[in-house]
């Protein structure tokens, strides 16, 4: 058995252990196929993360960017509570209706405002409202705008806020700093971002298992 097989073995045991999905959550991951972006969406062992993460620091607004099928984003949801938001920005019209479906189809409708169109035009236009701040903001977008959504994500939060920022490592590719791939650039932009901003803390982790060899960033906002 390859190591790609044993990852993918050992992250069904720990979902199978530790994360059960309901119907909605299961109907949801599979819709992802229908995507725009098929296979891309969190593990089920990664959105239970960032539930928990939302609930340990008590969020009740959460910004995302990237909505895919919204698997994360009923995860997000439903850790905020009925009388929480979940903010989530999505460019394609296809993925957003897959999107509404399932968050209406979890419950979470009623919690869930998609927004249409270029996800850092949508960030411009929350800051040009003036909106509460967010508790928490997931970045899951197209990555070479990484550092434009983390900017934005400072705009839209407070201190003690979280900012987590998905598929950092790249099979490894981030390390090369000569790389020339936008994807790659755009995660190495942002975490450069993030270094020199001093009202920024965190760290980022690699990971592997059903989705491959990548990592998350994490930060909170001190300042």
């Amino acid at each position: 058995m390859s190591h790609a097989d044993v990852q993918v073995e050992v992250d069904d045991y720990l979902v199978e252990t530790l994360v059960p999905e309901d119907e909605a959550l299961v109907a949801a991951r599979e819709s992802a196929q229908d995507t725009t972006m098929p296979g891309a969406a969190v593990a089920p062992n990664q959105g239970k993360l960032l539930a928990l993460l939302t609930e340990m620091i008590g969020a009740h607004r959460v910004l995302e960017f990237g909505t895919l099928a919204g698997y994360s984003t009923i995860w997000l949801a439903r850790a905020v509570g009925p009388q929480g938001r979940v903010v989530t920005l999505e460019v394609s019209e296809q993925n957003a209706g897959i999107a509404r479906r399932n968050a209406d189809a979890a419950g979470v409708g009623d919690v869930v405002e998609i927004m249409l169109g270029p996800a850092g035009e949508s960030a411009d236009r929350i800051i040009e409202t003036g909106q509460a701040p967010f508790d928490l903001v997931f970045i899951d977008a197209d990555k070479p705008n990484n550092a434009r959504y983390l900017q934005a994500a400072l705009e839209l939060t407070r201190p003690g806020s979280v900012i987590v920022l998905d598929n950092v490592v790249r099979a490894g590719r981030v390390a090369d700093q000569d790389s020339t791939d936008d994807d790659v650039r755009g995660v190495r932009d942002a975490l450069a971002l993030a270094a020199a901003d001093p009202r920024l803390d965190g760290t980022a982790l690699q990971t592997v298992g059903s989705k491959g060899w990548d990592g998350f960033a994490l930060f909170r906002r001190v300042s």
